[in-house]
């Protein structure tokens, strides 16, 4: 683990804030954030601003500076390509590992996705009413707050299969890299029977374990670290929150591994990615039918970001 972290924090126009969080991810950063508002009710919705601000994190490693250097470039680069919006600025501030978690805390808040499930860091309080599910989650080093537009978009998703399917008893699941296991948690916490949660990073399998015990589903969930092209079994809700590159390299094996009937959530796309994964997926004579969840659909949850729900075909 590294020692040192820089802190990048970006002024952007509002419009560009999921490319510039798609590209900083790519570039390596372990988690971009936005500071959010506190919980809102279910028929609340954010107010569009004008500018945002970005806080994300690279490794203070030999590569820092190029990476750095790509990320002026790339927000030079949208400058031009938009030059009605105001051109973003950032600063940087190196900080220790021990200062991480203090860092996290200040823009981790409640957050509410859906109707009903509200994500809550542990050391927030939050005062539960009528229908909220409460998911706690602890984030460490690992990927998973719920605050990105494409796991935002995976849980609404799960919202609405895992409580309107009546079709599918003692659900199984499985969430491809979990990061901290937010979406397997929120899975049992939904009514799934069983998840199974799947890292290729063993220290993300750890904080997801941790956060499984602080939920009180650890006994509901398989957490386990090795690539996903091991797991052999079916499962009745597979959840991909990757990239578009993973995403089409790992097709044939997550289509594998959807029982028949079943559904496979694929998030982590950018709109202009959509034509390459619907050649990947939508081509397979197995996958009967499609929803594709975006902006138009949920407003909350971000612009330029897709994810599909794919259902496999029954035998």
């Amino acid at each position: 683990m590294p020692n040192k972290w820089l802190k990048i924090e970006l002024s952007i126009p509002s419009p560009l804030v999921d490319a510039v969080s798609n590209f900083v991810m790519e570039i390596g950063a372990k988690g971009v954030f936005q500071e959010e508002l506190d919980v809102q009710s279910p028929e609340d919705l954010p107010e569009q601003r004008e500018k945002e601000t970005l806080k994300a994190y690279l490794p203070c490693d030999a590569r820092v500076k190029d990476k750095l250097t790509s990320l002026k470039k790339y927000t030079d680069s949208l400058s031009r390509i938009f030059p009605h919006l105001e051109k973003a600025s950032l600063t940087t501030e190196e900080i220790s590992n021990q200062d991480w978690g203090e860092q996290w805390k200040k823009f981790f808040k409640p957050l509410r996705i859906g109707r009903n499930i509200v994500i809550k860091p542990t050391w927030e309080r939050y005062p539960a009413s009528g229908r909220d599910l409460v998911i706690d989650i602890d984030p460490g080093m690992a990927f998973g707050t719920g605050q990105h537009p494409s796991t935002r978009m995976c849980m609404q998703a799960m919202e609405e299969i895992l409580l309107t399917d009546r079709t599918i008893k003692n659900w199984r699941v499985l969430d491809v890299g979990t990061g901290t296991g937010i979406l397997g948690i929120t899975s049992v916490k939904l009514g799934a029977h069983r998840a199974v949660c799947v890292d290729i990073d063993k220290k993300a399998t750890d904080i997801a374990l941790e956060n499984a015990k602080i939920n009180r589903v650890e006994n509901r969930i398989e957490i386990i670290n090795r690539d996903v092209s091991t797991i052999r079994e079916s499962f009745d809700l597979v959840i991909a929150n990757l990239t578009a590159q993973i995403l089409k390299k790992l097709c044939n094996h997550l289509i594998s591994v959807v029982e028949p009937g079943g559904y496979l959530l694929l998030s982590g796309i950018m709109e202009l990615e959509e034509q390459d994964i619907q050649e990947s997926f939508l081509t397979s004579p197995c996958l009967v039918s499609h929803k594709i969840i975006k902006e138009k659909d949920y407003p909350d949850i971000g612009r330029d970001w897709v994810c599909y729900v794919l259902r496999k075909r029954s035998e």
